[in-house]
């Protein structure tokens, strides 16, 4: 499924996740709340059907689902290893998987550093800064998941 980051009901969506009130985004773009509160139903029932499509595209069994912070935990079943599905307003959905890389030798290291920081960015968590990013996953999924 197509999640349209840059349609309005995203805006609205990624402005609850990061702690605005369905009021503040009414007053923010001069609409009724319960313009709002429609936007985001429709668009948790996208983030949701999109989280849960990943899952099954990738054969991760769906532990937990939190619709309002745009994350999926389950398990891989071809690789026996848990997983987090996540939406990201600067890198759309992710699929990540728990595993120990060798990020020194890994041609994506820039960009991993770059998602993972965006990400805890867009969640309000802080993590540690390192040069490994399978630490800085490390740290940031176990957050992501005790808010999940």
């Amino acid at each position: 499924m197509f999640l349209p980051l840059d349609d309005k009901q995203f805006g609205f969506w990624a402005m609850r996740r990061g702690g605005a009130a369905n009021i503040t985004i009414a007053n923010q773009f001069g609409i009724s709340r319960q313009a709002v509160s429609r936007a985001l139903l429709l668009m948790d029932g996208k983030i949701e059907s999109t989280l849960r499509e990943m899952a099954a595209a990738n054969q991760i069994t769906v532990e937990k689902v939190n619709v309002e912070k745009g994350v999926l935990l389950g398990r891989s079943i071809p690789f026996q290893t848990p997983a987090i599905i996540f939406v990201s307003e600067k890198h759309g959905v992710q699929v990540w998987y728990e595993h120990d890389g060798d990020c020194g030798a890994c041609q994506r290291y820039t960009e991993c550093i770059e998602l993972l920081w965006d990400y805890a960015a867009e969640l309000g968590i802080r993590i540690t800064k390192t040069a490994d990013p399978t630490k800085m996953a490390e740290e940031l999924f176990e957050k992501v998941k005790a808010m999940a």
